[in-house]
């Protein structure tokens, strides 16, 4: 098994690309927002915490156009899932990504689950899938922000997220959590 790798603010996180529904292919190396690249990890068909949250950040996506915000939400399902997910979820206007492989999901330091059977929405879960996770992406490929999560509980709420980048945004806030070298004194 591929190991779990943590990702750092302000060093460049490893290269994505998924096909979409659309037909097309996304990929953060083409990604050229003004300001930052949303990623959004999301469990699954499977998951009804997923579909609310996924129709929230549909509602609100215009909001983070309006801030020179990219968004991109996947997950390790397979075509026919991803779009049974849209159709169910009634979701209209995100970029939906799909076939996220699990050793890329590592590379990015997202935790995968295994499967246990039918969910309380009567889907069966997949064998192995992605946990869920947000992430901040500078328009040179650097993370700014990232949250993953062994759960599908208690998710950074989008509302929450477009007040924090309006001040990032207006104060050119740095990414915060970087690689440093701490002081013996301090590691104890």
């Amino acid at each position: 098994m591929s190991q779990l790798t943590p990702l750092f603010p302000r060093k460049p996180v490893p290269a994505l690309s998924v096909p979409t529904l659309d037909g097309s292919t996304w990929s953060l190396a083409d990604s050229k927002p003004e300001n930052f690249t949303m990623v959004v990890v999301y469990r699954g068909l499977h998951c009804p915490i997923c579909g609310n949250y996924l129709k929230d950040l549909d509602r609100k996506l215009a909001d983070f156009r309006e801030r020179g915000v990219e968004v991109i939400v996947l997950s390790s399902d397979d075509e026919a899932r991803a779009k049974q997910a849209k159709e169910d979820w009634k979701i209209e206007n995100l970029t939906m990504g799909y076939g996220l492989t699990l050793r890329k999901a590592r590379e990015w330091g997202l935790y995968v689950s295994s499967g246990r059977g039918k969910t309380s929405v009567g889907i069966e879960e997949p064998n192995l899938f992605v946990e869920p996770g947000l992430f901040l992406i500078r328009p040179n490929g650097e993370l700014y922000f990232a949250t993953v999560q062994t759960m599908p509980f208690a998710r950074p709420d989008f509302g929450a997220i477009l007040k924090a980048l309006d001040f990032v945004i207006a104060k050119d806030y740095p990414g915060r959590g970087e690689i440093i070298d701490i002081p013996a004194e301090a590691a104890e």
